[in-house]
């Protein structure tokens, strides 16, 4: 039997949603976006056309939603250049 599939978000534009795919699989996690055909065809990312459903296994559902809870809380972010500097300095005075 095969497992079904849920929508995990719902967002507008391709490029966004091929994004957040990569970073679900980065995480373990398979991913279909799903798009109106006319709205792909024709590069749409606004209105009804424009949006993109992400869609994982339902086994797969609340790992996915953590994730994404924690990319839109900023917890993927890289350190600007001035943490990146802190960070540098602290790891040399490890080394020490």
């Amino acid at each position: 039997m095969s497992e079904t599939w849920e929508v995990v978000a719902e967002i507008y534009g391709e490029l966004q949603a091929e994004l957040l795919r990569g970073l679900l699989e980065a995480q373990g996690i398979l991913v279909v976006l799903n798009q109106e055909g006319a709205g792909r065809a024709y590069g749409l990312n606004v209105g009804p056309l424009g949006q993109v459903q992400i869609m994982v296994p339902a086994s797969s559902v609340e790992d996915a939603r953590h994730v994404l809870a924690d990319y839109y809380a900023g917890k993927f972010e890289t350190p600007n250049e001035e943490e990146s500097e802190d960070i540098e300095e602290n790891e040399d005075e490890q080394d020490s």
